[in-house]
């Protein structure tokens, strides 16, 4: 494996648009690694980012490469690394702690102050030829997955660490609001941890694809009542009345885990039914210490991450690829090959 002279990057200069930039190769840290870039997945932060310019509160005020989820090999280690690792393909862990702070030595790294998220301003993303990234932060995957299986790794941590925090177990009815990529991930590690899962969304098209991947029922929460003997709900739309609505299905003494970001940052919640019925509701970031298990999972085929991939797009057509998923909604996971000249479906 040789190192470029030089890499391309999908850069976000404003709203709704990109521009391809030649950028010189980033200096390599001790305890760094080059990765040729070979998939990246769009994730619904990607979308809001190049649409709305920000999230929350935070906003995209200087130029900045999207992208996250992403695999590729590795062509370069700096002086601190084994040489052994050229060559190794690997899922790439996008956000790098300080490994300093109080959160980190507590082992929550995703809670850092400090960290540095791919794709979050001001730090670039992995829309681009090659990245560097901390070594210990590019895992090694097998080759029972594929590039675009590798990247996917990423929303699979979130989905494995979500259904832990909700303490899933042999047994218990899971709702799984949002049939989006998260949701049908969620959907997949609960039923492999013993549960019973149900799926709600408002999509026919997510619900047929919720059936295909194994969940017990689905439900159009605009037609159907919510089922009132769920046991943890994990809420994946990030849609107010779906928080509200999910929360009052839970029987007593439920766990509700919040993982979709609601749009408008403020949520009202029925106080009178958790604190009546005893429920437990917390929200997750991220994620912590998952890709190894994440990686298991997909690997032995436990969890499906190629039905999620529904295009597949050359570096210089990510702003078509950005725009799939607020408009088709069958468009799951459109992929983007930084190495490839030309756009195809999956």
């Amino acid at each position: 494996m040789t190192a470029p002279a030089t890499i391309r990057a999908a850069v976000m200069t404003a709203i709704d648009t990109t521009e391809i930039e030649t950028r010189p190769v980033p200096t390599l840290g001790a305890h760094e690694v080059l990765v040729e870039v070979r998939a990246v997945g769009i994730c619904g932060s990607d979308v809001h980012w190049y649409r709305d310019g920000r999230i929350g509160s935070t906003r995209v005020e200087d130029p900045l490469v999207l992208g996250h989820e992403a695999s590729g090999v590795i062509v370069e280690a700096g002086a601190d690394v084994s040489r052994d690792r050229v060559g190794a393909r690997v899922a790439l862990e996008p956000g790098v702690p300080c490994g300093r702070c109080a959160q980190c030595r507590a082992g929550r790294y995703n809670l850092c102050p400090g960290v540095r998220f791919f794709a979050t301003p001001p730090i670039d993303g992995a829309f681009a030829t090659h990245v560097v990234i901390a070594s210990d932060f590019a895992h090694d995957v097998p080759d029972a997955l594929d590039d675009d299986e590798a990247a996917l790794i990423e929303p699979l941590a979130v989905a494995l660490w979500a259904v832990r925090k909700a303490a899933v177990g042999i047994g218990d009815r899971v709702l799984v609001s949002g049939a989006g990529p998260v949701g049908l991930l969620v959907l997949q590690v609960a039923r492999a941890a013993g549960a019973e899962v149900r799926v709600s969304d408002v999509s026919a098209e997510r619900r047929s694809v919720a059936t295909e991947l194994g969940a017990t029922r689905v439900i159009d929460p605009l037609t159907e009542p919510l089922p009132t003997d769920t046991t943890v709900l994990i809420e994946c739309s990030g849609v107010s009345s779906a928080i509200r609505a999910g929360i009052t299905a839970l029987a007593p003494a439920g766990r509700a885990v919040l993982v979709g970001m609601s749009a408008d940052g403020d949520v009202t919640l029925p106080l009178d039914v958790i604190q009546s019925r005893e429920i437990a509701l917390t929200g997750t970031f991220r994620y912590a210490h998952q890709y190894p298990d994440a990686i298991e999972l997909a690997a032995t085929g436990r969890v499906n991450l190629r039905r999620l991939v529904t295009s597949v797009h050359a570096l210089g057509d990510v702003h078509t690829a950005l725009l799939l998923p607020g408009g088709d909604r069958t468009a799951l996971k459109p992929m983007i090959h930084p190495q490839q000249d030309e756009t195809t479906t999956a």
